[in-house]
C-alpha cells in the first residue's frame, strides 16, 4: 500500500477504458498496524500493547500521536493535490481523536471497579486495527477520484456504528448500494462484526474479509497482489536466477505452504474460496500483465515438485515406556499444547515415543515440558531445535522424492535426521539440524526444480513412455 501511487495507472485503473467491475480490498500502509498494535516480528509495543500495560498513561498517548504522524507521512507520499492531503489530514485527526477519547473513557469507566479493562481489550484491539485500513482505503479513494475514476469508499470498520452485524451482514450492508458497473469499491481489510475477526484470525483478518467478499459478491476470480511472484523457493536463498514462478497449483499446496509459514493465503480464507468454487490468483502487483499463479482444484498435468521451503521448528519428544498399548497419552499431550496455544506443524509416533514438531517460542515449550512432566512423572521429555524442509507439489507420484532428496542431502554433506511422507500427500518433509536448513533448501531445490532436474524428469518420463509402447507392441505381436 505504501507504493499504491505507483500502481494507480497500471493496476488500480488497469490501462483500460473501463476500470469497473472489480473490488479492491486494502490493508494498512506499511508499518501502521505495527504502531497500532505491536511489531509483528520484534514484538515492540504499539498503542494496544502500551494501553494494556498502562504503567504510564503517557506511553500509549505518545504512541497514538506517533501513529497520527506516520499516517500523515504515508498519505503525504502518495497524494499530490493539496486539497486531497488536507482531506486525508482531517480524516486522520478525526479518527485518532475519536480513538483517544474512547480509550480515555474506557479507562475512566474501569476505574470504578465494577468494570474490568481486561474484558474489553479485544474490542480495543479491533478498534485500533480498523484505523489503519480505513485510512489507506480513504486515501486510495482520494487518489483515484483525482485521476477521474469513480472510486467509492466501503468502510467495514464499524466506526461510530451502533448496529451489531455478523460479517456477512456487514459486507452486504457495505455493498448494498454499490453499482459495480459505474463504481470502483475500495474496501477496508478489517470488518467489524459480532464474530470478532481478531479473536480467531488476529492479524490475518484482511484475507478472511477478502475471501468472504468474493464469495458473497459471486466474484469470477479472487486475486491477491503481492510484491513478488509465488516462486519455487526463496530467491534470497537459491538465487533469483534459479527460482521459477509456480504458474499453477492447487489449494492443497496452498494449505501446506501456510502450515510452513509461507502463506499464500490464510487457510480459513482459502477454505471459503474453495467452498464457493472461486479460483485464487497470486499475482505480482508490479507486473500487472503477468498472469501470476493460479490456485484451483485442477489435478496436476504431470508429477512435479512445485516448491521447496523450510521452517525452524522445535521437536518435542515424549518417551514413556508404559505408553505401549495404552490409550490417552496422545490426547493428554494435545491438551497441554492446546492450553499453551502451541501450533503443531507435524508429528510422528511409535510404540513408546510421540514427537511433535512445533512452531512456538522456546519459553512456551519449556512451560509445556513442565506440564507434561507433571502429567507423566515417569516420562522423558527431550527438546531440540530443528529445520523442517519440505518438497511440495500437487502430485509427487513416481518422482522418488524421498530417495532423490536423501541422495541430494548426502551429496551436499547435510545429515538428514528424519523423513516423513504420508501416502497421497502433497509434500515430503526432511528434518535436518537448524544450522543446515538453508543449505538443505538449496540442495533440494537444485535436485527437484533446477532446469537440469526438470529436464532429467522429462527424459525419464519420455523413456518410460517409450518402454511402455515397446512392451505394448511386443504383446500385440505375440
Amino acid at each position: 500500500m505504501s507504493k499504491v501511487h505507483e500502481l494507480r495507472d497500471s493496476l488500480l485503473i488497469g490501462n483500460t477504458e473501463n476500470p469497473y467491475g472489480r473490488v479492491f480490498v486494502v490493508s494498512a500502509f506499511g508499518g501502521i498496524t505495527n504502531l497500532l498494535l505491536e511489531h509483528k516480528k520484534s514484538g515492540q509495543p504499539g498503542v494496544y500493547a502500551l494501553f494494556s500495560n498502562d504503567d504510564n498513561a503517557h506511553g500509549w498517548l505518545d504512541a497514538l500521536s506517533d501513529v497520527a504522524g506516520a499516517m500523515r507521512e504515508a498519505h503525504g507520499a502518495v497524494l499530490d493535490h493539496p486539497a486531497d492531503i488536507h482531506a486525508a489530514d482531517e480524516f486522520v485527526r478525526e479518527r485518532i481523536e475519536g480513538a483517544r477519547s474512547c480509550l480515555f473513557d474506557l479507562q475512566r469507566l474501569c476505574s470504578y471497579g465494577h468494570f474490568r479493562l481486561s474484558d474489553h481489550m479485544m474490542d480495543i484491539r479491533e478498534l485500533l486495527s480498523g484505523l489503519g485500513e480505513s485510512h489507506s482505503a480513504f486515501v486510495t479513494v482520494l487518489m483515484l477520484q483525482r485521476a477521474g475514476v469513480n472510486a467509492r469508499l466501503v468502510d467495514l470498520s464499524g466506526w461510530r456504528d451502533e448496529s451489531e452485524l455478523t460479517l456477512e451482514q456487514r459486507i452486504k450492508a457495505g455493498f448494498d448500494q454499490v453499482d459495480f458497473a459505474t463504481e470502483l469499491p475500495i474496501v477496508t481489510g478489517y470488518a467489524q462484526c459480532t464474530e470478532g475477526l481478531m479473536r480467531e484470525f488476529d492479524r490475518g483478518y484482511s484475507e478472511v474479509t477478502f475471501a468472504n467478499i468474493a464469495a458473497i459478491t459471486g466474484a469470477r476470480e479472487a486475486i491477491i497482489h503481492k510484491e513478488f511472484h509465488l516462486s519455487s523457493a526463496d530467491p534470497n536463498l537459491v538465487g533469483a536466477e534459479n527460482v521459477r514462478k509456480l504458474g499453477h497449483t492447487n489449494y492443497d499446496v496452498a494449505d501446506q505452504l501456510s502450515n510452513l509459514g509461507m502463506e499464500a493465503i490464510h487457510p480459513k480464507a482459502a477454505k471459503i474460496l474453495r467452498k464457493a468454487g472461486i479460483s485464487l490468483r497470486v499475482a505480482n502487483a508490479f507486473e500487472p500483465q503477468d498472469p501470476g499463479t493460479l490456485i484451483d482444484e485442477a489435478e496436476a498435468e504431470a508429477a512435479t515438485v512445485d516448491i521447496v521451503t523450510g521452517l525452524g521448528v522445535v521437536a518435542l519428544e515424549v518417551f514413556e515406556q508404559d505408553m505401549v498399548g495404552v490409550k490417552g497419552y496422545d490426547q493428554k499431550i494435545l491438551e497441554v499444547l492446546a492450553r499453551h496455544k502451541v501450533r503443531i506443524v507435524s508429528k510422528a509416533s511409535n510404540a513408546n515415543t510421540i514427537t511433535h514438531y512445533l512452531d512456538a517460542p522456546l519459553k512456551t515449550i519449556r512451560r509445556v515440558e513442565r506440564d507434561l512432566l507433571e502429567a507423566f512423572p515417569n516420562a522423558s521429555v527431550k527438546i531440540n531445535r530443528l529445520g523442517l524442509v519440505s518438497a511440495i507439489g500437487r502430485s509427487l507420484e513416481g518422482l522418488g522424492v524421498t530417495e532423490r532428496g536423501l541422495t541430494a542431502l548426502r551429496a551436499g554433506d547435510v545429515k538428514c535426521l528424519a523423513v516423513q511422507h504420508l501416502p497421497g500427500s502433497v509434500d515430503v518433509q526432511f528434518l535436518v539440524s537448524q544450522e543446515a536448513e538453508d543449505r538443505a533448501i538449496k540442495l533440494l531445490h537444485d535436485a527437484f526444480v533446477s532446469p537440469e532436474a526438470v529436464a532429467g524428469e522429462a527424459h525419464s518420463e519420455k523413456a518410460a513412455d517409450s518402454k511402455k509402447k515397446e512392451t505394448a507392441r511386443a504383446l500385440q505381436a505375440a
